[in-house]
């Protein structure tokens, strides 16, 4: 006999429907994340350690998200990030600080004003099995970009490019094909140590956008948005308006307009030509199907 799905409680709250919101490294999801901090009844979190330490966990190893305690994990590791407490918000990463406005240790959110939850950490896309085995009624909202201005933003980024170091990336403590890495094969590792970091970030994306091309193979419309950043920025109304009619809820679209969005297509400045060559040469297959670059 089937067991009924477990209903996660937090604060009071039955966590229905929650939201996650996946993709590449600088594809997007922090900005969606913004906008929906800004939605009525919402809670979304962002890069809380309890939730990273389990979604790099599960980076590192995935065989340990198919073992019979990964869910129980998860749900607990989310429910940690999303108590509202009186000082929960000093325990946040920065950009979800600032996309709360929050100047003091928090709480950025009114338990009395809280009706459904969500999270954009850095990275869940490589834990949506075990969020699906979790929160069977969840809803989710993948971001595309163009993979040059993807890795571009890696390259800016200290955070990104610490998991590049080695000694992260031990066999001992690494399964392969590693999707987070975009290596199909241990042997691979030794070459990949030598790549450049805009190689490595390439890889990295490449391997996001054929899980996401996945996603859409498996999950039901009802439960998955695909949404471009290219689309954001250029249709801001008409993207957020298929946004919120997926999540029958009201979108704010203020912070699409914000002058800090890093703009589409900021490769062309931001990056070296040999970096360039090289991104495009990696990613020429992804890049090419998804319409950011012309077959040759």
């Amino acid at each position: 006999m089937r067991l009924p799905p477990h209903i996660l409680v937090v604060n009071g709250i039955k966590v229905r429907r929650p939201v996650f919101l996946v993709g590449a490294p600088h594809s997007g999801t922090d900005l969606l994340a913004r906008a929906l901090k800004r939605s009525p009844g919402f809670h979304v979190t962002m890069g809380r350690a309890s939730v990273a330490h389990v979604v790099y966990a599960f980076a590192r190893k995935p065989s340990i998200a198919e073992t019979s305690g990964a869910v129980r994990v998860m749900r607990d590791a989310l429910a940690e990030s999303w108590q509202v407490l009186p000082r929960s918000c000093g325990e946040c990463a920065e950009p979800c600080r600032d996309a709360g406005g929050v100047t003091g240790s928090g709480p950025c959110v009114s338990t009395g004003e809280v009706t459904r939850f969500g999270d954009g950490s850095p990275d869940l896309l490589y834990s949506v099995p075990v969020l699906l085995q979790a929160f069977p009624d969840a809803r989710f909202v993948q971001l595309i970009r163009d993979g040059r201005d993807v890795v571009a933003g890696m390259l800016d980024d200290p955070d990104c490019l610490a998991w590049f170091k080695p000694s992260r990336w031990s066999p001992e403590q690494t399964e392969f094909p590693n999707a987070f890495l975009g290596l199909n094969r241990d042997e691979h590792l030794d070459r990949w140590k030598g790549m450049p970091v805009a190689g490595k970030s390439a890889l990295r994306w490449r391997a996001a956008v054929r899980l996401s091309a996945e996603l859409r193979r498996t999950l039901p419309e009802e439960q998955l948005l695909t949404l471009r950043y290219e689309d954001l920025l250029g249709r801001p109304a008409q993207s957020v308006a298929e946004l919120a009619e997926f999540l029958e809820t009201r979108v704010s679209k203020v912070v699409l307009y914000d002058e800090r969005v890093p703009k589409a297509g900021a490769w062309r400045t931001r990056l070296r030509r040999p970096d360039l060559e090289l991104v495009e040469k990696v990613a020429r297959e992804e890049l090419t199907r998804l319409g950011y670059q012309r077959k040759r």
